[in-house]
């Protein structure tokens, strides 16, 4: 029996590399694929129509990296925590409320500096092995959530009332179904090996951050 399950957590630990591997390699060549900036489904152009709307909505988190890599590890920090599920509803949740404070005309600057920092700070905390209760990172959840959802609604702002609720779902919906998704493979492979996919988009985070932060002191510096 001993041999058996030992040799069932050493098959769960392949598994879960396997996913490391896999969603690295994913990132890496989405970023090549996909300049940094590019969050637009439809290039410049704003949807017209509930289809249109739905489909640019389903896009933006998958197409910019930045925002793909916080989903995932949306995920995997739940599944790695009791009553994770929360983390995930208290992200998208937010992410509807920050859309539509962008729509609704309230300005700001910094926000991709934020998005970048978010998934660097839950980059970390996956690494961590003694990481903050629940409750906290609900509430950090909650908060990244409000700065990825006004990056979406950049997007869609100036839209008319129908393409703009179609676009709110579908980026609800992918969300939703991508963090579903990994929560899922991570409840079941990763047994408390949540540590590599933590660098990984530590990582990724790293590098949308000093991007970032260089596109906003090189303007500066020409002042």
């Amino acid at each position: 029996m001993k041999i058996l399950n030992n040799l069932k957590i050493s098959r769960e630990k392949i598994a879960f590399k396997r996913l490391v591997i896999g969603l690295s390699l994913s990132i890496g060549l989405l970023l090549v694929a996909f300049p940094a900036s590019a969050h637009h489904g439809m290039g410049s152009e704003l949807p017209t129509d509930f289809f249109q709307g739905f489909i640019s909505g389903i896009a933006h988190p998958l197409i910019g990296i930045d925002h793909f890599a916080f989903i995932l590890s949306v995920g995997l920090l739940a599944a790695t925590q009791q009553k994770g599920i929360f983390i995930p509803i208290s992200f998208v949740l937010a992410a509807m409320l920050g859309a539509g404070i962008h729509v609704a005309g309230f300005d700001t600057s910094g926000i991709e500096l934020w998005v970048s920092g978010s998934v660097l700070l839950f980059g970390i905390l996956l690494s961590l092995k003694n990481r903050p209760n629940t409750t906290v990172i609900v509430l950090l959840s909650a908060i990244a959530g409000i700065f990825h959802g006004y990056a979406y609604g950049e997007s869609i702002f100036g839209a008319e009332s129908t393409p703009l609720f179609a676009y709110l779902l579908g980026f609800t919906v992918i969300q939703l179904l991508v963090i579903m998704v990994i929560f899922a493979l991570g409840k079941k492979m990763l047994s408390g090996q949540s540590q590599s996919s933590g660098l990984v988009l530590s990582g990724v985070g790293l590098a949308f951050l000093s991007s970032e932060i260089m596109n906003v002191i090189f303007p500066l510096l020409k002042i």
